[in-house]
């Protein structure tokens, strides 16, 4: 059964699932609609449904050795699809967000990650969002679920529901590795970084 987290909590992935080798860190989100430019009575009686803004957020994942963020390697994401261990994959890039279900995916390989890593961070970027004048207030039903690759169930689920306005990044949560055992931290805080460079030296 899915545990249903709230902000600052934590969840052993272990725990329940002793031989939890593959999971599958999946997000996702859907913009938000544009408001009509015109107001009253005639605008109203003859709206027009305006389709949804085009946003296009960047799922990343930071591995982390003693909490720190070594070199740019250890950061996959678009442009770096797959760690040189093998261990954590992005299967894509969506550039809007439209559709249901989770936009993006990122498969981490518990039992392949080489032991000097301590910690994996999600993070999701907002593509060029000061040129766009773009934010996560502008982004609505923001979450993170983390799925047992070996029989596709949900483990948990993060669900950010705050107001992120003029947010342009985001740090959805992180995976470490403890005693052996490999836990889940929901995080959802919000920075105005203007990309994933900006972001990831907040971890060095």
């Amino acid at each position: 059964m899915s545990v249903s987290l709230k902000k600052g909590q934590k969840v052993n992935l272990s725990k329940e699932n002793v031989s939890l080798t593959k999971i599958i860190a999946a997000l996702g989100w859907d913009e938000v609609g544009k408001s009509p430019t015109k107001k009253g009575f005639w605008a109203s009686l003859f709206s027009i449904a305006i389709p949804p803004i085009s946003i296009d957020c960047d799922a990343s994942a930071l591995l982390l050795q003693n909490g720190r963020l070594m070199a740019r390697r250890d950061i996959v994401y678009y442009g770096n699809l797959k760690h040189r261990s093998g261990a954590v994959r992005h299967m894509g890039d969506n550039l809007t967000g439209a559709g249901d279900g989770d936009n993006e995916q990122i498969i981490i390989e518990l039992n392949k990650l080489p032991a000097e890593y301590d910690k994996i961070v999600i993070v999701v970027n907002i593509f060029n969002a000061k040129t766009k004048k773009q934010h996560f207030g502008m982004i609505r039903n923001a979450y993170i679920r983390l799925i047992n690759a070996s029989n596709n169930r949900e483990i948990c689920k993060y669900d950010l529901n705050e107001d992120y306005t003029n947010m342009t990044a985001m740090i959805f949560g992180e995976v470490t590795r403890q005693d052996g055992e490999w836990r889940f931290n929901a995080i959802g805080q919000g920075t105005t970084d203007g990309n994933l460079t900006e972001l990831s030296r907040r971890f060095e």
